[in-house]
């Protein structure tokens, strides 16, 4: 088992040397890990983001999706960083974003508009963690989902599926 010294700060270079994501579609600009389990983040959509032009015309907001996106993408950085397990499957795991079990919206976030993610991952199985996602601003709470999140062997991730 490795130690480490909490808390753990990424900048977007050591988010993205431990997530696959690039581009558009990394949400995160942040990530702080307090503890093995315990994560917060940043995240910021551009209103040049191509994904948000039809979203909606005249009055543009990021779509939900992306903000469930974006507690996952913190929790995947959280995870690799700060969780022995998670840590010691190195590159050839990658963490995907297995299911949403809960999620509700109390407001739409405005693009342009920072937010904060706070997440709390729970070891379900080796390769499985539950993890549970708020997203806020300075006005309050945003959004809170709890999700499932799987880390599949990356050779694994794109082979077709067995029909029987």
């Amino acid at each position: 088992m490795t130690v480490r010294a909490f808390p753990i700060e990424l900048d977007l270079d050591g988010i993205e040397a431990v997530l696959p994501h690039r581009g558009d579609i990394l949400f995160i600009s942040k990530v702080v890990v307090l503890s093995g389990q315990h994560f917060t983040g940043q995240a910021c959509w551009r209103s040049g983001l191509p994904t948000l032009r039809g979203h909606f015309p005249g009055l543009p907001m990021v779509p939900g999706i992306f903000l469930i996106e974006a507690v996952a993408q913190v929790a995947g950085a959280g995870m690799r960083v700060g969780d022995d397990r998670a840590a010691h499957l190195g590159v050839d795991h990658v963490g995907v974003l297995a299911g949403v079990r809960k999620c509700s919206f109390r407001r739409p976030v405005a693009v342009d508009e920072p937010v904060s993610i706070e997440v709390r991952s729970r070891q379900m199985a080796p390769l499985a963690a539950s993890v549970s996602g708020r997203v806020s601003d300075a006005a309050g709470e945003i959004a809170s989902m709890d999700l499932l999140i799987v880390k599949t062997p990356r050779d694994q991730l794109l082979r077709p599926a067995a029909t029987g």
